[in-house]
């Protein structure tokens, strides 16, 4: 199936200086944005108090929210729990704030019992700001292995010049996405943390289709710079570049109009790095490649190491 014919001509090099400095602008604006404004940190990395209630009937989860938000517990991030009629509430911890507030929720639900009859209290746990910075600092901890793994990865698949664009394609998606986080103070949580993993992977991924086609056509063709055969490979990847962002895409659109609020902030992570994901892929990885002055020879020679190691291996 291709969306784009094979024969398409667009010249996308020729305006890789345009596209690299609308990149260099959105992480200097995002890193910024990070410094200066800071994340909402969800309670997964500030601490708070979790508080699990059963109910004699199913809640609705719309209403509940508001209930605690009218009792001045905006923040509170509700979710099913077990079956439908248990609810996980995680609060915030707030200055001066006393262990009894579990106490104060179940009043909440209490007081209102034609809607919310036969409410009972199942456990309270409370999670101190010590475990919120663990977590936030094995959550940094997890991006920068999976980022070192990758970067070993492709070192030793790649020419370093290749590598070099596609680890740092791969690093700009997040990027931008943690920008995005800090400008609209949307909640960033564990499930945030997840959706950049998954990004990167899929970033990488998208990069490696592309740069291996740009290998076989660097190796096959007779003439060309080396921004003509980028611009042939480019084309011919980009019908499945599309159907594959595409899809995925549409996945992660759904999980983010019907995934509810619990995985919300995963959701819009995901949508945001699937379309910064592709545009990387083709106008970041293959641009810095480029620009640290990859040329044929380079690929050729170490095709032919490679060539020669295989040789040497089976003569033994």
């Amino acid at each position: 199936m291709q969306v784009i014919k094979s024969a398409t001509h667009i010249d996308f090099m020729s305006r890789r200086w345009i596209f690299l400095g609308i990149s260099i602008f959105l992480i200097v604006a995002s890193v910024v944005l990070f410094l200066v404004r800071g994340l909402n940190y969800s309670i997964d990395f500030t601490g708070g108090t979790l508080v699990e209630l059963a109910f004699s009937k199913t809640p609705d989860l719309g209403t509940v929210r508001h209930t605690l938000e009218t009792a001045g517990y905006g923040d509170a991030v509700v979710q099913t729990f077990g079956g439908d009629k248990d609810l996980l509430i995680r609060l915030r911890t707030r200055p001066g704030e006393s262990s009894a507030v579990a106490s104060k929720i179940l009043g909440v639900f209490k007081n209102d019992p034609a809607a919310y009859p036969g409410v009972q209290l199942r456990r309270t746990e409370y999670v101190g700001p010590e475990v919120g910075k663990e977590l936030r600092n094995k959550g940094i901890l997890a991006l920068i292995v999976v980022t070192i793994g990758i970067l070993i990865y492709v070192g030793f698949r790649f020419e370093w010049r290749f590598a070099t664009g596609g680890v740092l394609a791969m690093l700009h998606d997040p990027i931008l996405v943690v920008g995005y986080f800090a400008i609209s103070h949307q909640e960033f949580s564990m499930t945030v943390i997840a959706a950049l993993l998954v990004i990167m992977g899929y970033s990488l991924n998208d990069t490696v289709v592309v740069f291996d086609r740009m290998r076989e056509d660097l190796r096959t063709a007779r003439n060309g710079s080396v921004a003509e055969i980028f611009n042939i490979a480019i084309n011919e990847t980009l019908s499945r570049t599309i159907i594959t962002s595409f899809i995925t895409f549409m996945v992660a659109l759904a999980l983010f109009l019907f995934g509810g609020p619990v995985i919300h902030g995963f959701a819009t992570a995901l949508v945001i790095g699937v379309v910064v994901g592709t545009y990387s892929s083709i106008f970041v990885a293959s641009p810095i490649a480029l620009w640290l002055g990859l040329k044929r020879e380079h690929v050729l020679k170490r095709q032919f190491i490679s060539s020669k190691d295989r040789k040497d291996g089976a003569t033994l």
